[in-house]
């Protein structure tokens, strides 16, 4: 059952912000550069929230720059 849950919770994450970037590139009014930088930016955090769900990517406090 908790697995069923995580997987619904994921799901229902990548809807959202599915709907909110379409809601965006479509109705809010802004530069093809800016939204093209909006959806790469959304899309890698999206890549890495989802890397970190699944456990394939260690912490990130642990990466040190």
């Amino acid at each position: 059952r908790a697995l069923g849950a995580a997987l619904f919770v994921i799901f229902v994450f990548l809807v959202v912000v599915g709907v909110v970037l379409y809601v965006i590139n479509a109705f809010v009014p802004m530069d093809a550069k800016v939204k093209m930088i909006l959806n790469v930016v959304v899309v890698l955090v999206v890549v890495l929230w989802l890397l970190r769900a699944f456990g394939l990517l260690a912490r990130l406090d642990a990466v040190r720059v």
